[in-house]
């Protein structure tokens, strides 16, 4: 073998390991991104999840808005990508227990009997307005001392949660996604999917709620959402009980 010869063959020997590596590193850099997310939502591989949807405010009957559809498609690429699997349910047939499959719950305590639970036991610093006769407070958000007022159209409100049980590690997560409009409950759908990865390096595997606000959905849809604040300690502590004569 002359020296030219084997100077192609030491640099084809070169390239294949180069590209060997190279894929080595994309793989466990890849795998690693995985497990993280997977980490975060509760979903190892061959894991199933809960998604809990609602019903179209106003009517009795199981008939999802077009936006909380979206929401729901959005979340179920999420889950695809974590390697596990979907399983629909009603929001009034979900009767279990939270914390042994990973729960997405879409939809405001008006129509989702589900979120209005969640509300009351993992989040009693929230209340939401959903008496239709209250005219401009209808839909208003209250969390601790705070209460937010839905301008429709303009700035329209959602809550983004993810809630654990606290003492098991190996509890699954809840997500609520519990917004004044179905449009504000895609934006926050949306949010997530974009954001997961900042939200696992700030919060780990804990739980937080955040309030986020739809800005100008007349004319950008749930595409602009802006951070209002992280509302976990507020959310979490129960309201006062209303004084005596005061209802």
């Amino acid at each position: 073998m002359n020296d030219d010869v084997r100077n192609i063959v030491l640099g084809v020997v070169a390239a294949g390991i180069s590209a060997s590596l190279g894929w080595l590193a994309r793989t466990f850099l890849w795998r690693r991104r995985l497990r993280r997310t997977q980490a975060f939502f509760g979903l190892p591989d061959h894991s199933e999840a809960l998604l809990v949807v609602n019903r179209k405010a106003g009517g009795p009957e199981l008939t999802v808005m077009r936006y909380d559809m979206f929401a729901l498609l959005e979340l179920s690429a999420l889950i695809k990508d974590c390697r596990a699997r979907v399983q629909i349910v009603a929001h009034d047939a979900a009767q279990q227990g939270f914390g042994g499959r990973t729960e997405f719950c879409v939809g405001g305590p008006y129509s989702n009997d589900r979120m209005a639970a969640h509300l009351s036991s993992l989040l009693p610093g929230v209340r939401m307005n959903v008496e239709a006769e209250s005219g401009p407070e209808l839909g208003a958000l209250r969390i601790g001392a705070q209460t937010y007022r839905m301008e429709r159209g303009r700035s329209e409100y959602v809550l983004l949660a993810r809630l654990t049980v606290d003492g098991r590690g190996d509890a699954r997560p809840v997500f609520l996604f519990c917004g004044q409009r179905a449009l504000t409950n895609q934006a926050a759908t949306r949010y997530l999917a974009r954001e997961h990865e900042r939200l696992a390096r700030k919060h780990g595997g804990g739980s937080f709620a955040l309030l986020l606000k739809v800005v100008n959905s007349q004319a950008y849809g749930p595409d602009v959402v802006e951070l209002v604040a992280d509302v976990t300690r507020a959310a979490r502590t129960p309201l006062p009980e209303p004084a005596a004569g005061t209802e």
